[in-house]
């Protein structure tokens, strides 16, 4: 006889084919009920899905709910947290992991008690290698799943200690079939015999199988399902037709036994198709939104955050709460059908308004701290406020955008400015002015707006002003030149005869970047070949323009991709249309400047199809390097069997997740691809494809050759429907950049290609109070001149406050969330050994955890792990 732990509870979807709106509407009614039999039922308890979002929308039209469901957590019945909302594992980031942990922590301490300090995911589409760590920095060391294991494969239990890259562990509960596996709904309580006879009793014998475990977890729900009445009743009557014993229990309870046995390890990613579909190419379904993910997860921690504590340090002040905000924001996008793309597009339409919403959050932000630092160092128009928001120094160029009433300006001959664009602007006449006499109708002269390529040389966080003037020679521009080649001190491009060729001091990449295309007969949960239909190259061809200027040379070719429309026209040859095409490729004079910038833009024609980016490396491998979150991992192609349907629900295809960075090396050099939103890779001979972009125009469909059987999404389950995604063919403009470096010898190390990658993502941040267009920056319209405090800080035109080494990653800097004038340091060991930054004790920093409680002080980051630090402003 078993014994299993019976864990009551609903799964809840924010949205899928129903929004948000939907789900809060069920909401109202379910939370209410649940609420209601618990506190008639203090015997029993429930779990409200492990996400926070959920309780503060239920709270939002339920406030007097608040004090009914502090008192249900306080006595151990109603379980919260610890997310914010149910996260994707593999796209997000590090930094958008941990923090939609500590945001949900916190935000269940403020308001509704102590919350579920577990790593719970129960749907989620696969879990990243080094996950064990991040929640090991809140203090989380549990971890329950249903997705991606193999017992064959990886452990041969459902019960295990999953190890991180460096060691770092949390014990894992896996239910391999579904957090619905003792689902009782009434049907089932009307047939309770038969439902413990034929499922419930095979599901405790599969997970007492799976690991020799004479104790199991059975959850009990499914998605937006109600509390189950009487429960301790029911349980009774299970225990009369069930050959196991059946108890009621919480996932805390049963953790809190695993923890004594002795369990099998297993250390990587879990992204195996085995029970359960973990959808293998879901990171390139609706790319737009993968590449606004991105965008919002830099904006948020390498301008924002770091702009606030400069803020702070110049006595300007600011609320850390609206950033919290947005925060949330990007986290009710990042749930696992949301990120994935795999809702219907009147969900897009909602998903699309929170990036907007956030970026706007964020603009305004950044206007309001850098104008009021302008506005206190008393700048003129011809000043530019050029930031530093990393904690360490910076060499290198910086593009700044600037308004002038000249097209020629003069800056300081130590910045080597180049010119990188010039618009003008015409003159606008009888234009309304505020003057001494009251308003007046007068002629608006005309301007410039220009983009600087500047070289700077800063110290950690701060900024400088930079002064320029009118000039009226000509100045140093981006020109046009003969030829198809470009070239820096680090390495030469070449166009010749349709092929870009690369060529380092170490070795020449032949035909190095190409694009491929081919027909996607899948959904948005996957990509799925179309039956008798090949990858196909597509040619570089079209007109081939270099511009070279003393410090920076540009390669652009302009041409066009014809394709077929749809998957019709694939088969039948039929009905091409011309697909626009602009790719350039940049590359800086600055030794310190490595990789190779490119801008591959696409104005999509043609529906259901996938674009991929190959590299051709010439490098004999069998691994492929990728960057995750926290750290590197090494991935080797599996070899698929003819009949992998008989161990797999869909194809376990050889494609992989990375987070920032991707290459191949043979130890000597490499070829490594540096993204910007692009998740997917796959290794095939030498070379490596990125996906670009992977098109779709229905929600799910069945019978793919890469995933047979029903759809995905339930739009083939009894009563749905099969439900169109025009959104998500992603028509018309889709602009990809990423950047190519090449390292040797010593430069393949770990901690080298960190600093590359942090560096190349180092944000250009400036700002110039002028007023010949007060919506270049949106609110400076509104940001009147004001009064500073008589005590505020002395500010010089050159200030830094932070100077820390650059050999670690700074993954966070911030205003912390429960301590005032301070400010938070947290710093990713990217490396397999351990690094010292007991320097940093003299600096005045503290060492805490991700909740920004003190710890012990040894000022030391294992491999692959974080470290996180405080210190007085």
């Amino acid at each position: 006889m078993v014994k299993a732990y019976f864990v009551n509870h609903t799964h809840w979807d924010r949205e899928w084919y129903f929004t948000t709106q939907d789900a809060q509407v069920l909401s109202d009614q379910l939370f209410t009920e649940v609420l209601n039999e618990l506190e008639e039922h203090p015997e029993a308890n429930f779990t409200l899905d492990g996400q926070m979002s959920i309780v503060d929308e239920y709270v939002e039209i339920h406030p007097e709910a608040k004090g009914r469901i502090h008192k249900l957590v306080n006595r151990g019945q109603l379980f919260i947290g610890p997310w914010y909302t149910q996260t994707d594992a593999l796209a997000p980031n590090a930094e958008s992991l941990l923090r939609n942990l500590i945001i949900g922590i916190l935000d269940a301490r403020q308001n509704y008690g102590e919350p579920m300090l577990l790593g719970y995911l129960p749907d989620t589409f696969g879990f990243n290698a080094n996950l064990p760590m991040i929640l090991n920095q809140v203090g989380i060391h549990d971890f329950l799943s249903w997705r991606g294991t193999n017992f064959k494969r990886q452990t041969k239990s459902v019960y295990f200690k999953w190890k991180a890259l460096g060691g770092k562990a949390v014990f894992a509960a896996n239910f391999p079939l579904g957090y619905f596996t003792g689902q009782i709904d009434l049907e089932s309580k009307r047939n309770l015999k038969d439902f413990v006879k034929n499922r419930l009793d095979k599901g405790i014998d599969f997970e007492a199988l799976h690991g020799n475990n004479s104790e199991v977890l059975v959850p009990s729900g499914i998605d937006q399902m109600n509390i189950i009445h009487d429960l301790s009743k029911t349980i009774a009557q299970v225990n009369q037709y069930s050959k196991h014993e059946v108890v009621i229990s919480s996932y805390p309870e049963f953790m809190q036994k695993l923890r004594t046995k002795k369990l099998p390890e297993f250390q990587g990613e879990l992204r195996y198709p085995t029970y359960s579909r973990v959808h293998r190419t879901i990171c390139s379904v609706r790319s737009r939104n993968k590449r606004k993910n991105f965008k919002l997860e830099q904006v948020i921690t390498r301008r924002l955050e770091p702009l606030m504590v400069i803020a702070q340090y110049a006595g300007i002040p600011i609320s850390n709460g609206i950033v919290v905000k947005l925060w949330k924001l990007l986290f009710k996008v990042q749930p696992h059908d949301t990120m994935g793309g795999s809702v219907t597009d009147n969900v897009a339409l909602d998903i699309n308004e929170r990036y907007k919403q956030a970026l706007e959050i964020a603009d305004g932000l950044e206007n309001y701290i850098k104008k009021r630092l302008a506005q206190r160092l008393s700048l003129s128009d011809h000043d530019v406020l050029v930031f530093n928001t990393d904690p360490y120094s910076f060499k290198g160029r910086k593009v700044v955008e600037i308004i002038s009433s000249s097209a020629n300006v003069k800056f300081p001959t130590q910045n080597k400015a180049v010119i990188v664009d010039c618009k003008e602007v015409k003159s606008r006449p009888h234009i309304m002015q505020l003057t001494p006499n009251g308003y007046e109708f007068k002629d608006e002269s005309g301007y410039f707006k220009l983009k600087v390529s500047l070289y700077i040389e800063m110290k950690g966080l701060g900024y400088q002003v930079i002064h320029f003037e009118n000039s009226e020679s000509v100045v140093p521009k981006l020109r046009l030149q003969k030829g198809s080649s470009i070239a820096n001190k680090e390495a030469t491009v070449n166009y010749l005869d349709g092929k870009f060729n690369l060529v380092t001091k170490n070795k020449t990449f032949t035909d190095v970047i190409s694009v491929y295309d081919q027909a996607n007969d899948g959904d948005t949960y996957d990509f799925s070949p179309l039956r008798n239909d090949q990858e196909m190259r597509l040619p570089w061809q079209g007109k081939i323009k270099v511009a070279k200027a003393k410090e920076i040379e540009t390669l652009q070719l302009s041409g066009s991709w014809s394709l077929p429309y749809d998957l019709e026209d694939r088969a039948n040859s039929q009905n091409a249309k011309q697909v626009a095409v602009n790719f350039q490729l940049t590359l800086t004079m600055v030794a310190n400047s490595p990789v190779i910038s490119a801008k591959l833009i696409v104005d999509n024609q043609a529906l259901s199809h996938r674009l991929r980016l190959r590299l051709k490396t010439g490098l004999e491998t069998d691994n492929v390097h990728a960057q995750i979150q926290g750290g590197f991992r090494k991935t080797t192609n599996e070899k698929i069997a003819d009949n992998w349907n008989d161990e797999f629900v869909e194809k376990p295809v050889n494609i992989y997740i990375f987070d920032r960075c991707v290459g191949l090396n043979n130890s000597k050099v490499g070829l490594y691809f540096l993204g910007e939103g692009q998740k997917e890779y796959e290794k095939k001979d030498d070379s490596l494809f990125i996906t670009l972009m992977a098109t779709t125009g229905q929600l799910g469909k069945p019978n793919l050759l890469w995933r047979p059987g029903r759809a995905s999404g339930d739009t083939t389950s009894v009563g749905h429907v099969m439900m169109s995604t025009p959104m998500a063919q992603e028509l018309g403009v889709n602009e990809f950049n990423f950047g190519l470096y090449v390292p040797s010898g010593s430069q393949l190390r770990e901690e080298n290609l960190s600093q590359v990658i942090s560096r190349w993502y180092s944000p250009a941040v400036s700002y110039q109070m002028q007023k010949h267009n007060l919506f270049i920056n949106r609110l400076d319209n509104k940001l009147w001149d004001v009064e500073f405090a008589p005590n505020s800080p002395q500010l010089k035109k050159t200030e830094n406050w932070l100077n820390i080494n650059s050999d670690i990653e700074v993954s966070a800097l911030y205003l912390p969330y429960t301590i005032k004038k301070h400010l938070v340091l947290r710093l990713s060991n990217m490396t397999n050994t351990e690094k010292d930054v007991s320097y940093l004790k003299d600096k005045d920093f503290i060492e805490v955890d991700g909740l920004e409680k003190i710890i012990a002080q040894d000022f030391k980051i294992a491999p692959y792990d974080m470290i996180t630090l405080i210190k007085k402003i």
